[in-house]
């Protein structure tokens, strides 16, 4: 049985490897790279989703939110500084709001924990709404006249202009705030089943992406930023096809630690342990485990994995754009590579990302080519005329595609092309 599982394993990597290398021959080298940069990123992102989905049963349907918010800090981190803002008094306009910011979450929270101190309960819960409420209206009021001037005098903040060699740490600091929402989120959630988490991550992510859109003194809004430093040399630099290679090199660095940490906790104590909550929550009750703060911890750390997989694939791209954030490529796409590649079976979400990447890049220019054939032969032998937007349909077949392999291999292949491997005891 191992034999055999590692036997398609190895065969399901080597056909990628000559999909891979068949793009590359005729799609060129710099465009093959590419592909493999943002497939890496996706991968780095199916990882923390394969950890929420496949070892605790967590349903996410925000990941959005996670990756824009990795984008995000990314952007802060990198861009130029903004003369314009820095030198004048905004800063500090702006200083005394997250400071007054800061004073009425302290409030809210002494609020929160009151009942410690022998508040009654009855009145704590509406005392609590009220100066949330309070707090919130007067933040927006000292709030609104900062940001009008700060668009109207520099436009927006700008970025922190750390050295480009030290970019990645905008990676960290992002997956880390990530991961910081997610514990709120969870914090709350969790308790509840799974389709009320899915319903709360899809709305955060939302909020997330309306605030980023909106926040233009804060991104630029639809505006964007960009061009954003990479980490590594250029293209303008060293060319295209070397400094993608550089990115490939450093996003394959991360992904092999990633992988190699996430091995060593499925197989010990812990992963144990998630797996035994995720298939039997009353059992795992029984033994004493405290269920709701192991799958606050998973949930947290899968989270950090996107937002790291965010930023390093919105540096990449160049550009931050909050509009360009969109369920289908960064939520739904991620949860058909993780099924395809098989949930809990952190080579199974590696391969899935790659491989349903290459499909859904390549469906486009192979539909036009399956496109031009039909329109000539249709031409020459019945004197077809095609529409004229037959073209435009292609885009379209990227999510046809997709859609069929998924159905496929729920038909086929439920547990996905490299499904998750239990170790059986006697």
């Amino acid at each position: 049985m191992k034999d055999h599982s590692l036997k398609r394993e190895v065969l399901l990597f080597s056909g990628l490897l000559l999909l891979v290398l068949l793009i590359m021959s005729v799609m060129g080298s710099a465009y093959g790279i590419r592909m493999l940069v943002e497939a890496a990123c996706y991968s780095l992102i199916a990882l923390g989703l394969t950890m929420q989905w496949g070892y605790a049963g967590l349903f996410n349907a925000g990941i959005l939110g996670f990756i824009a918010v990795g984008g995000f800090m990314s952007m802060l981190f990198s861009y130029p500084v903004n003369e314009d803002f820095w030198h004048s008094d905004m800063p500090a306009q702006l200083g005394m709001v997250v400071l007054k910011a800061a004073v009425g979450i302290a409030i809210i929270y002494a609020l929160a924990k009151s009942a410690r101190w022998g508040m009654p309960k009855r009145l704590q819960t509406p005392l609590l709404v009220i100066v949330s409420a309070i707090v919130y209206l007067m933040l927006v009021n000292i709030l609104d006249p900062v940001t009008r001037t700060i668009e109207s005098e520099a436009g927006f903040i700008g970025g922190f202009g750390f050295p480009v060699w030290t970019g990645w740490t905008g990676w960290i600091v992002g997956g880390a705030l990530a991961g910081t929402i997610a514990y709120f989120i969870g914090h709350i959630c969790l308790g509840l089943r799974s389709d009320y988490l899915a319903i709360a991550t899809l709305g955060i992510a939302e909020i997330i992406k309306a605030f980023l859109k909106n926040a233009d003194w804060l991104t630029r809004g639809i505006l964007t930023v960009s061009p954003l430093p990479w980490p590594v040399p250029e293209p303008v630099d060293v060319g295209f096809v070397l400094a993608r290679a550089l990115y490939l090199s450093v996003i394959v660095c991360l992904i092999v630690v990633t992988y190699f940490l996430l091995q060593r906790a499925l197989h010990s104590p812990w992963g144990r342990m998630m797996r035994a909550i995720r298939d039997n929550e009353i059992s795992s009750l029984a033994m004493g485990k405290d269920v709701n703060k192991r799958r606050l911890q998973v949930f947290v750390l899968g989270s950090v994995l996107m937002g790291i997989g965010g930023a390093a694939l919105t540096t990449f791209n160049g550009i931050f754009d909050p509009s360009g954030f969109i369920p289908l490529n960064h939520t739904f796409l991620i949860w058909v590579m993780v099924i395809l590649g098989g949930a809990g079976n952190n080579r199974g979400a590696i391969f899935g990302a790659v491989f349903v990447y290459i499909i859904w890049t390549m469906s486009e220019p192979v539909a036009l080519v399956i496109f031009d054939l039909v329109r000539d032969l249709g031409e020459k032998w019945f004197s077809w005329q095609a529409p004229a937007d037959l073209d435009s349909r292609a885009l379209q077949a990227r999510v046809f595609v997709i859609g069929l392999i998924i159905t496929m291999v729920l038909r086929y292949a439920p547990k996905g092309l490299i499904p998750e491997k239990i170790a059986q005891h006697s």
